[in-house]
């Protein structure tokens, strides 16, 4: 085994001692996010047939990155949260006629971004909140400018994280914001 490759492996057993004992102190554990995406293969909007943006995988792991990134913002220490994305259906339509030969996401009033998925967030074994529920935002346009400048999935990260903020924070139920 080489010097470096020694190196790195102490450094990672450290680490991974280091982290040991911190749990064995007493220190509050971190927030987890799990998310399990039932049936993709049948939700409404997330595969691109067209080739105007990215494909089922992913759109499925820019969800998962979104939902996650948002409620470990609002989470407190030693919560758990389970979600499963029970549909997806991403703001705007695929036209294929245009922009040939991949098609392009036309984005209007009548096509609002809607996520249904059922949550569990726990603390220790005490359920802070559940449910199940189906986000939309019928005024999404009018955070357009904001929502563009995040990417292609800018509508949809600003329905998750104000989802999120509500329905997490300690105005909901949840801890409230984790200290930085």
């Amino acid at each position: 085994m080489s010097r470096f490759r020694r190196a790195g492996l102490a450094l990672l057993i450290g680490a991974g001692l280091g982290n040991a004992a911190w749990a064995q102190d007493g220190a509050a554990e971190p927030a987890r996010v799990a998310v399990r995406f039932v049936a993709p293969e049948r939700y409404t909007d997330a595969d691109d047939r067209f080739g105007a943006g990215p494909g089922l995988r992913g759109t499925l792991a820019e969800i998962r990155r979104i939902i996650e990134a948002s409620a470990l913002r609002v989470m407190g220490p030693d919560e758990t949260l389970s979600v499963d994305v029970l549909d997806i259906d991403r703001a705007g339509f695929v036209r294929p006629d245009l922009n040939i030969p991949s098609g392009l996401r036309i984005v209007s009033d009548a096509t609002p971004p809607a996520i249904r998925l059922r949550y569990d967030l726990r603390r220790g074994g005490r359920r802070l909140a559940a449910g199940e529920e189906r986000l939309t935002d019928i005024n999404f346009l009018f955070g357009a400018r904001a929502a563009a400048a995040s990417g292609s999935f800018g509508y949809e990260e600003a329905l998750l994280r104000d989802w999120a903020r509500t329905r997490l924070s300690a105005r909901a139920g949840g801890a409230g914001p984790r200290p930085d």
